[in-house]
């Protein structure tokens, strides 16, 4: 997941099995920011996407709208590969 939206998940108020998702997830760099690997089930990725939903809004900044959109493209990816 995309940093700014880890970012914003962080600060968010999540379930236990979400909250560790996050905690788990491992930090790699990108350039000037980072993406979040996070192992755990589509289903949760899902949850997690529904969180972050306020991010697709005129009041996030574009940066994070386009985060948002990486990231449930990414899901998207994810559940389609697991339906093969």
């Amino acid at each position: 997941m995309p940093g700014k939206v880890a970012d914003f998940l962080r600060r968010a108020e999540l379930s236990p099995d979400e909250r560790a998702s996050l905690d788990q997830g491992v930090t790699v760099r990108r350039g000037q920011g980072y993406t979040l690997r996070v192992s755990t089930t589509p289903a949760v990725h899902r949850q997690l996407l529904g969180r972050c939903e306020s991010l697709d809004g005129t009041l996030a900044i574009p940066a994070q709208r386009k985060a948002r959109r990486e990231y449930e493209n990414r899901v998207n990816a994810l559940a389609a590969d697991a339906e093969r």
